[in-house]
């Protein structure tokens, strides 16, 4: 008996979202002084609900890289005059980064995100031994992720793109960079509208604080 094939759905060639469902309207690219360089893990780059791309085209500086190993990444550390990785402090790190009150450096930073889950943002860190010797920017505790469709071992976790709005909040705290969540919610209630409340409360919401759906790092950024 032939196999059916169901046909793929045509895909918007920006934000990587199914044409129907196009977040570019939502898109707002907002400044940021602080470069933003975002390592995404191979498997995390084919996830539907990776928010990573949503993140970089949300900002005037910022760079999206898919792999595992990095090979272009000694050079890109090198010329940066303050690199620093977003990814929590352990006792035998070097010492995390400490945010001047008014935000500002000499020279702006480089900010070194790992995409992925907890295993793929440690895979990234492993296969590229030079992150391990960067300062690192730890978020302190704040509100629970806004990313209801996700599942989190972690109960601090929260996605990329909030991680990426936390840190830069922390580094240049005269910008505004809460436009940049624009897209990530729409993607959240896209998501939960397809599901369908019934499936939504019964796998999310019993897990992640927050209102049902109507019927119309903490911790670094890794996407749980």
């Amino acid at each position: 008996m032939p196999q059916i094939v169901k046909p793929s759905r045509v895909r918007c060639a920006r934000c990587l979202r199914p044409e129907s469902h196009c977040l570019c309207s939502h898109i707002t690219v907002v400044p940021n002084r602080s470069r933003v360089l975002i390592l995404q893990h191979t498997d995390e780059a084919r996830h539907p609900l990776n928010t990573a791309r949503l993140a970089v085209l949300g900002l005037k500086n910022a760079e999206l890289l898919v792999g595992e190993w990095f090979p272009q990444l000694n050079d890109l550390l090198a010329s940066a005059a303050n690199p620093i990785l977003l990814f929590p402090a352990s006792e035998h790190a070097l010492a995390p980064v400490r945010v001047a009150a008014d935000g500002q450096t000499t020279e702006p930073p480089l900010l070194v995100v790992p995409d992925g889950t907890w295993r793929m943002a440690r895979k990234i860190i492993r296969a590229n031994p030079v992150l391990g010797s960067l300062p690192r920017l730890t978020l302190p505790l704040g509100a629970a992720s806004e990313y209801r469709v996700r599942k989190a071992r972690e109960p601090a976790a929260v996605s990329t793109i909030e991680a990426v709005v936390r840190a830069l909040s922390l580094l240049e705290p005269q910008g505004n960079f809460q436009p940049l969540l624009r897209p990530f919610h729409v993607l959240v209630q896209q998501q939960i509208q397809a599901m369908g409340p019934e499936v939504f409360h019964r796998n999310h919401a019993m897990r992640i604080p927050g209102p049902l759906p109507s019927s119309d790092y903490a911790q670094v950024g890794q996407e749980p």
